[in-house]
């Protein structure tokens, strides 16, 4: 039974960078696979591979009824008459980044900025190196302190932490650091 408590407890470490959507099915799939285990098994090496293979799949399925929370936003927003009530400490806000640090050392543009909108849009106009402005509007909500964002088949879960003026946003690929302007 310890090995079963571990094993969940390390699959909601694992997911704790994810959404609510994605950290409960990570935990219910590895609760599940970890009593499936352990009972097809009978040990406890048994319900520990369970537990890994289901908080695999959990994440998987939370993942996914994600990406359709986002998808049917995306749709819902389209309508004017959608009224938006996700956009957390955001929403009517404009900022200015001020240091990008992707993981991979690239960086292809001179500036950008980022209007969030009341009604989950948000848009960023990007001043290329070449003097180039160009302009995206992606969908966007808050959960906790996650900035999910999307645009069609993508997501992107951005942590984010909010001092004052200042909000720096991490993902796997990028740090980022804006000011409110």
């Amino acid at each position: 039974m310890k090995r079963i408590v571990i094993a969940i407890a390390a699959a909601l470490a694992l997911a704790g960078c994810a959404t609510e959507s994605t950290t409960r099915g990570t935990a219910w799939g590895a609760g599940l696979g970890a009593v499936a285990g352990g009972l097809y098994g009978g040990h406890g090496s048994d319900a520990l591979i369970g537990a890994a293979i289901g908080a695999g799949v959990g994440y998987l399925v939370g993942n996914e009824q994600d990406k359709r929370k986002a998808q049917q936003m995306s749709e819902q927003s389209r309508s004017s008459n959608y009224s938006h009530n996700e956009t957390g400490p955001f929403g009517g806000t404009r900022w200015r980044l001020t240091d990008w640090s992707p993981k991979d050392g690239r960086e292809d543009f001179r500036s950008k900025t980022f209007e969030f909108g009341r009604d989950g849009w948000v848009k960023t106009t990007t001043t290329h190196k070449d003097g180039r402005v160009t302009t995206d509007m992606e969908n966007y909500r808050v959960v906790g302190n996650t900035l999910i964002v999307n645009r069609g088949d993508y997501l992107v879960n951005y942590k984010f932490n909010l001092q004052g003026n200042q909000l720096t946003v991490d993902t796997a690929n990028v740090r980022a650091v804006l000011v409110r302007t």
